[in-house]
């Protein structure tokens, strides 16, 4: 077997890096910090808009700016770094994303908050693929990569919510700009750890010409996807604009589909997608980010809008979901990964979440949140951490390392692309059930004390309807798991031929093909 497939298939020939664990931690501080960015800038919003005399018809650009060069160039990024080399990328990633924050914290018009926040975007889609792809190819032993996935997977999904707990506190006790300049002693640090701690494992770079129409093709197809689920989120499913996204994504990403397959050098090998595991991990994780981005939106306005919380005690609110997700990715994913098979962790994780979910449909203006949101936010923590590690593993095991910067990438575009379908596609749903409600009631509604009662009813009637899809979309996502995925346990399987090309009979470690 060659140098290489014993490298991508996680061989213990292969020896691994003494200072792995060092790595993990500055690997881990700079995902925290692009995905604290998703959801720290979300309260520091109003502030900023005030400050910036940004119009409501262009504010939803703070958000939408970022998420389009982020979600668009996420397998470009991934590219860049197996060309250039993961640790390259990610330095330079952090550098460029450090500057485009100094930028939006310094902003002095709304042109320059927007501009600042694409440079953000950009910077993020190469810093993201990076990042996971170092994990990939620096932890090959089957119980550390357990261990170190765990870790990534409670961050990826927790770091979310940590994002409004900081926000808050930020926004209410220092400035808005502060959500921006919070960035930077983040990057200082993870790219001095970085460039003197990490040390990236020889031969596993991709020095094939760059595949320019490729490039072009996804780059423009999911900056369109992306682009017109946000458009339906503020102009409808209907709009003419919308429709017309939803078109020019599907024949730009279908010539991509054609365009990979039959050049030299594809920017997405098409093995890292076909592949029945891979496959399935980006399918069911897209599919439960949808659940759960939408879920976020519903309880920060419930939270603040209904029962009346600051924007602190909205973050701090959300403490049990983190609980949950760093028990699920750390203690039960870390633990029972290298024991049972991906999809028995997956599957029941989803459903776990499921059934938090669940508990959220008796959501009402008076529900208590000890007896209702606290039991559901931690069901939802638990399940998700518990089936993301597993996913995030199993999406880079068994890649070529060659290819393990665009698998990464595949990972990050399926959880992008999930958030802003999700975003879109369940607020729509909760507008227009909210609306509907408003309407029937609304009639008999005589004193204003009245009126503003039903507009509330109504409000969490249109949150009660939507997570009833997401309900349904996190048994999708575990079906999915359970069917697709049928990978073994570390060690279980002896298979023949693998991504490499490699005929010998190998074992390995997570995946099964």
């Amino acid at each position: 077997m060659s140098e290489t497939a014993s490298k991508a298939l996680g061989n213990p020939a292969a020896a691994p890096d003494a200072g792995r664990w060092k790595a993990l931690v500055f690997i881990a501080l700079a995902q925290l910090m692009v995905v604290l960015d998703a959801t720290i800038v979300n309260i520091a919003l109003p502030s900023a808009q005030q400050d910036l005399g940004i119009s409501d018809g262009n504010r939803q650009w703070v958000v939408t700016a970022y998420a389009l060069a982020f979600g668009g160039l996420l397998l470009f990024g991934g590219r860049i770094a197996d060309l250039w080399g993961r640790k390259k990328a990610f330095v330079v990633g952090l550098g460029g994303f450090a500057a485009a924050s100094a930028l939006g914290g310094a902003a002095t018009n709304e042109a320059m908050m927007f501009g600042a926040r694409a440079l953000q975007g950009v910077f993020g889609a190469l810093l993201a693929p990076a990042a996971l792809s170092l994990l990939a190819v620096m932890f090959t032993d089957a119980k550390e990569r357990a261990k170190a996935f765990g870790i990534y997977g409670a961050i990826a999904g927790g770091g979310g919510a940590v994002g409004l707990i900081l926000g808050g506190f930020l926004t209410e006790y220092l400035d808005w700009r502060w959500t921006f300049f919070v960035n930077i002693p983040f990057a200082i640090v993870a790219a001095a750890g970085a460039y003197f701690v990490i040390r990236e494992p020889e031969g596993g770079r991709n020095r094939s010409s760059l595949d320019i129409p490729g490039v072009i093709l996804s780059t423009l197809g999911l900056v369109a996807l992306v682009y017109g689920f946000t458009r339906a989120e503020s102009d409808g499913w209907s709009d003419s604009v919308t429709v017309g996204m939803f078109v020019a994504s599907a024949v730009l990403l279908l010539a991509f589909v054609l365009v990979e397959a039959k050049v030299k050098a594809p920017l997405l090998p098409l093995r890292v997608v076909t592949e029945r595991n891979r496959g399935g991990v980006y399918l069911s994780l897209g599919l439960a980010i949808i659940a759960m981005f939408g879920l976020f939106l519903f309880l920060t306005y419930y939270l603040q809008i209904v029962k009346g919380y600051s924007p602190v005690k909205t973050g701090f609110a959300f403490l049990p979901m983190i609980a949950g997700m760093i028990t699920g990715s750390t203690q039960i994913g870390t633990r029972l990964m290298t024991r049972v098979a991906p999809r028995l962790l997956m599957g029941p994780g989803f459903l776990v979440a499921a059934l938090g979910m669940l508990l959220l449909t008796q959501l009402e203006i008076g529900s208590s949140y000890a007896a209702l949101l606290l039991p559901a936010m931690l069901l939802l923590g638990l399940g998700m951490g518990t089936a993301f590690m597993p996913a995030m593993s199993l999406a880079t095991q068994g890649v070529e390392p060659r290819d393990s910067g665009v698998a990464s990438a595949m990972v990050n575009t399926s959880q992008q692309v999930g958030g802003a379908i999700g975003t879109a596609l369940l607020n729509t749903i909760a507008a227009s059930a909210t609306t509907s409600y408003i309407a029937d009631h609304i009639v008999g509604a005589t004193s204003r004390s009245q009126q503003q009662l039903v507009q509330l009813e109504g409000m969490v009637k249109g949150y009660t309807s939507a997570i009833w899809f997401a309900v349904g979309i996190l048994v999708v996502a575990a079906a999915i798991a359970l069917t697709f995925v049928n990978a073994g346990r570390p060690g279980s399987s002896t298979v023949t031929g693998s991504d490499s090309g490699v005929d010998d009979e190998v074992q390995i470690p997570v995946v099964a093909h």
